[in-house]
């Protein structure tokens, strides 16, 4: 699904947290935001709305895990969920994209800056980023 222009909200869905980017069309530049460390959906939609009336977004995009040979992983069917969630209550178009080893790439991107031991948010939210810009990059082409 391609999202209107303007502002877009990205998430790297985990259990215990949400990691969070922001973005915009025009500029197809990807931010880190912040990392949203709850379990609790009420405290996780409390805190995303937040961000909403803050970054007025057009739309997000939600990054969703395959397996090495393509097959759903099992948290994909649980980020898929959560991106109807998004829609639901926010009305907002949502954009799902392959976020397989952005975790990995962003441990490895801040480990490159001197972060020995990248804490598990700074991670969460540094995948959000990469799952944005990746969006952004394949929506320009």
């Amino acid at each position: 699904m391609t999202l209107p222009p303007g502002t877009l909200l990205a998430f790297d869905f985990g259990e215990k947290r949400l990691g969070v980017a922001v973005g915009e069309s025009a500029t197809r530049l990807a931010h880190p935001l912040e990392t949203i460390a709850s379990e609790a959906n009420d405290a996780r939609f409390e805190a995303i709305a937040k961000l909403v009336a803050e970054w007025r977004p057009v739309g997000f995009v939600v990054g969703q895990p395959r397996h090495a040979d393509g097959a759903e992983h099992d948290v994909a069917r649980r980020a898929a969920r959560f991106g109807r969630r998004l829609e639901g209550r926010f009305g907002l178009p949502v954009a799902y994209v392959d976020e397989t080893l952005t975790s990995s790439e962003a441990e490895s991107q801040l480990r490159a800056t001197g972060n020995r031991r990248p804490g598990k948010g700074d991670v969460d939210t540094l995948a959000a980023t990469l799952i944005l810009q990746g969006y952004l990059d394949a929506s320009a082409a």
